[in-house]
């Protein structure tokens, strides 16, 4: 009677092992989520090409995890506007967020137009708009005073971790990539001021961003450098 009464509790000892085992084995198996702050499809797929994730790390936005408002931009520099973007997403989702700010900074411009890029000729700009502005406010400079660059900073906002202040934890990683403005839109590749952006790799009147193949651009692009100096923190993070 005893051995018989001991091997069934040896038996549902073992159970309730295989039971756990497999409830570990599931979770584990289960996609990462990590919520991109953008509703961008440019930065979106360049992110996911850039930083290379895993299959079992599902990329989310904000529609997908219905977060229909946005956080006010009130920062003067690109860290502090994407470390506002990842707190603000990261606090609403309880996910992980990776947020980019990211634009143009222009030498002979004293840094414009700088985290007002995307809206340099207005509020509802379109990247032709901003183009023609800017290539009409530097009309006549010479190519060595129509130096610039694009700047990138990532934030990782991490809402299950605490920063130093008690809010939720940020990381940023920075990537910048040097240039000049052409003299006239060239190419219709990439997105943003590419067609007027001649990369420091070419000469004055060389070929612009816009006439880049995507694989050329992703080798020197400020994003892909910041993404370069992310991935490993992701990786710390179990993200990547």
């Amino acid at each position: 009677m005893g051995s018989r009464s001991g091997a069934s509790a040896a038996a549902a000892s073992s159970a309730v092992s295989a039971a756990a085992s497999s409830a570990v084995s599931a979770a584990s198996s289960s996609p990462r989520r990590l919520l991109v702050a953008t509703r961008s499809r440019h930065k979106l797929r360049e992110l996911r090409e850039l930083l290379a994730f895993p299959d079992d790390v599902e990329l989310v936005g904000p529609d997908d995890v219905g977060i229909p408002d946005e956080p006010e931009e009130t920062g003067e520099t690109f860290e502090t506007n994407a470390r506002i973007k990842a707190r603000f997403y990261a606090a609403r989702s309880g996910l992980p967020t990776l947020a980019d700010d990211s634009g143009l900074e222009v030498d002979a411009l004293g840094g414009d137009p700088g985290v007002r890029t995307r809206r340099y000729a207005g509020p509802d700009a379109t990247d032709a708009l901003n183009n023609e502005k800017l290539l009409r406010v530097l009309a006549g400079l010479p190519p060595d005073q129509r130096g610039a660059r694009y700047v990138c900073v990532l934030a990782l906002a991490l809402p299950d971790r605490s920063g130093p202040r008690g809010g939720i934890e940020v990381s940023v990683r920075r990537g910048t990539c040097r240039g000049r403005i052409a003299a006239a839109p060239l190419g219709d590749g990439g997105f943003g001021y590419d067609p007027i952006f001649e990369p420091v790799q070419e000469p004055p009147g060389g070929r612009t961003l816009g006439q880049w193949s995507a694989a050329e651009k992703h080798a020197i692009s400020h994003r892909s450098r910041a993404a370069a100096r992310m991935r490993p923190l992701l990786r710390e993070r179990g993200l990547a």
